[in-house]
């Protein structure tokens, strides 16, 4: 169904090919994932597919790619909108019209087909993502993983042969993202579509995969085979295969359920073994920071000061909580987005804010930093109330690094954003560039924000927002469009930051990043609390939020392969459990 052959990309303005050497066939009727490293071109690749690449980027394609027989080099994208399906990273980009049925039946419309086939295929697709209550919603007033699954919905209604996703669980809560993969694995072995998708949250997706297609490198040629055998020498994998390379299973295995069917020895091992303190005590996989080896701690509290800047006026005590919120309700038009919340977080600590799409964690974020309004209760952050204080005051206190890093970013190079960053902050000059030579290291000034990847943005804005030196950061979905490395790395950061003082709220679907990172969940349904407490005792006994290394050795509460990793090393050798 899909042909590679011998096929190279190199955009305008790169002294080497993005894609080098792909020559890969992916049959009728098959879920083909793509992985690799961020940067490495698979996003290039899935646009081959689809036409987008070359017509619409630009740049030089060297070989073939056919789809169903049709070559894209001579088939414009929407030339092959009839067979070939496309969701890109940002659902925002993909819309066309206003509200959720009229974008579900626009392609439709598009392809001349029947006004009744519209109106079924459109019925039948509601259903299939559970869109129904959300059919004459603005798409403008929708959450980040509502909006993506109306983007999903909005290719599968023409019934295309052929699916291109790009990242497509990666704003989903994870029972939405169980949810669209059973629609995928559905249309897979009931309808033959065939599927390529890259994802990098591979613990969601790897067991679905009929083949994985590895890019290791940017400009390497693809190496292609079963979901085990590639998983067993990728750059990149999800926790349960690096659980079972730690404790030497073999094959690997892909999912919680292989895991757990072998993991009895471990977990008897295991047993024997004081847990640690906390979720997040051993140190991450990765180096956080490109520092010396011989650097002291602390380098980003040096970088920005001696711990989060306390700002004029007044303020918190050094014990008081950075943030409280009591009874807060918020309504947005019809929509009761919070009820009765009620919240505070101390300086230096983390909190992983959680719930399905929609729940109202973005609204609770925007609260914080004064974009919304509230329509109920009280909102104090340093003291202020954020909604009726000036943004230059605010910024002092609290920073919020959007789900689309790039809606901070406005200036032409990376100089310009941070000379802007110093100017608003009220920061010595340099102060911004300093903090982006750490975080993002190697990135000229003159590099445009949008060349950089979307872990290069994400450090970029979190770099931009920590000039300021606020006491309180908040992101929301800081891991949209990050590898396995970058994570770490942010992880790392993070920790830092932590440790500095300043106290951090994580509006998160990635519940591995949540067992990692944070010593509080607190998880959000419909507006409302329903769960607030250490990170162990919330998501352990969670079907939904649990990581995978708690699914596989539960009911013992081990949240990550580096706590088990360390723990094994520390109790000493034993034999393999498989």
């Amino acid at each position: 169904m899909i042909r590679f052959e011998q096929v190279s990309v190199q955009y305008e303005g790169t002294d080497r090919p993005t894609l080098s050497g792909v020559d890969l066939t992916v049959p009728e009727g098959e879920l083909a994932l793509l992985v690799g490293p961020s940067g490495v071109g698979k996003s290039t690749l899935l646009g081959a597919v689809s036409g987008l690449v070359p017509h619409f980027t630009g740049g030089v394609l060297r070989g073939r790619v056919t789809v169903d027989g049709r070559d894209t080099r001579t088939h414009k994208p929407r030339e092959l909108a009839d067979l070939v399906g496309t969701v890109g990273q940002d659902p925002l980009a993909h819309f066309v019209t206003d509200t959720v049925e009229d974008e579900l039946a626009y392609g439709m419309e598009s392809l001349g087909l029947a006004p009744d086939v519209m109106r079924r295929r459109v019925e039948e697709t509601l259903d299939l993502l559970g869109l129904a209550e959300l059919r004459d919603r603005p798409i403008a007033t929708l959450s980040g993983g509502q909006q993506q699954r109306v983007a999903i919905g909005s290719v599968l209604t023409p019934h295309p042969k052929v699916l291109v996703l790009d990242e497509p669980t990666s704003a989903l809560d994870p029972a939405a993202a169980e949810e669209v993969l059973a629609v995928l694995q559905r249309l897979v072995h009931d309808l033959g579509t065939t599927v390529l998708m890259a994802e990098h949250r591979l613990e969601r997706v790897v067991q679905y995969a009929d083949r994985i297609v590895l890019l290791p490198s940017p400009g390497a040629a693809p190496v292609v085979g079963a979901p085990a055998d590639i998983m067993a020498v990728s750059p990149v994998r999800p926790p349960v295969v690096a659980l079972g390379q730690l404790v030497g299973w073999e094959p690997l295995p892909l999912s919680v359920r292989d895991a757990r069917r072998r993991g009895a020895e471990l977990r008897e091992r295991l047993a024997q073994v004081r847990l640690p303190p906390g979720p997040v005590s051993p140190p991450p996989v990765v180096a956080p920071l490109p520092a010396p080896a011989a650097a002291p701690p602390g380098l980003i509290g040096r970088l920005l000061g001696r711990g989060p800047r306390q700002a004029p006026g007044p303020g918190p005590g050094a014990d008081d909580p950075v943030t409280r919120v009591e009874r807060l309700g918020v309504r947005r038009g019809r929509v009761e987005a919070l009820r009765r919340v009620t919240l505070s977080v101390a300086p230096g600590e983390t909190v992983a804010l959680m719930g399905r799409n929609g729940a109202g964690k973005s609204t609770l974020l925007s609260t914080l930093v004064g974009m919304i309004e509230p329509t109920t209760g009280s909102v104090r952050v340093g003291g202020l109330v954020p909604s009726r204080t000036a943004p230059r005051d605010m910024v002092r206190r609290v920073g919020l690094v959007p789900q689309e890093p790039r809606d901070l970013l406005y200036a032409d190079t990376v100089a310009g954003e941070c000379a802007a960053a110093d100017s608003d902050a009220g920061a010595p000059a340099g102060s911004c560039r300093a903090l982006v030579s750490e975080l993002l290291p190697g990135v000229p000034d003159d590099t445009h924000p949008r060349d950089l990847s979307e872990g290069q943005r994400l450090a970029l804005a979190l770099a931009l927002v920590l000039t300021a030196r606020p006491p309180l950061l908040l992101l929301d979905e800081p891991t949209r469009g990050l590898d396995y490395a970058a994570k770490a790395r942010l992880v790392g950061v993070l920790r830092a930051l932590a440790a500095d003082g300043h106290a951090i709220v994580l509006a998160t679907h990635d519940v591995e990043l949540a067992a990692e990172l944070a010593q509080r969940v607190v998880i959000l349904a419909d507006g409302e609390i329903v769960a607030d407490g250490p990170t162990r005792q919330v998501v352990v006994s969670s079907p939904a939020f649990a990581p995978q290394t708690a699914k596989i050795l539960a009911p013992q509460e081990w949240l990550t392969v580096t706590q088990v990793r360390t723990a094994l090393e520390a109790s000493g050798p034993g034999e393999p459990t498989a």
